[in-house]
């Protein structure tokens, strides 16, 4: 996910779905993450994730490598949340 933020007419922000917030809930991440220093199990909200799915670090420098490299990939993510979650939870679960 970008930093910089471009919107296009499906309201996807550089292909990233604003308020999806799946892959800050479905996998685990081992990293210390602000407010969770022993990262998150998988299926876990992160507690940077906000009321209205939006990540709290964005852009912070205090925002995990692995947040940080986690990019949009329309295979991966499908054309909804629930896909999203869905298909995140499936890999963490495979690994």
């Amino acid at each position: 996910m970008n930093d910089l933020i471009a919107h296009t007419p499906l309201g996807i922000a550089d292909g990233c779905r604003a308020g999806c917030g799946a892959c800050c809930i479905a996998p685990s991440i081992s990293s210390a993450i602000p407010g969770m220093p022993d990262g998150k199990p998988a299926g876990v909200r992160c507690v940077q994730l906000d009321e209205d799915n939006l990540c709290r670090l964005f852009g912070d420098p205090r925002r995990p490598m692995v947040c940080r490299r986690f990019d949009f990939d329309p295979e991966l993510c499908g054309s909804d949340r629930a896909t999203a979650l869905a298909r995140i939870a499936s890999l963490e679960a495979a690994t």
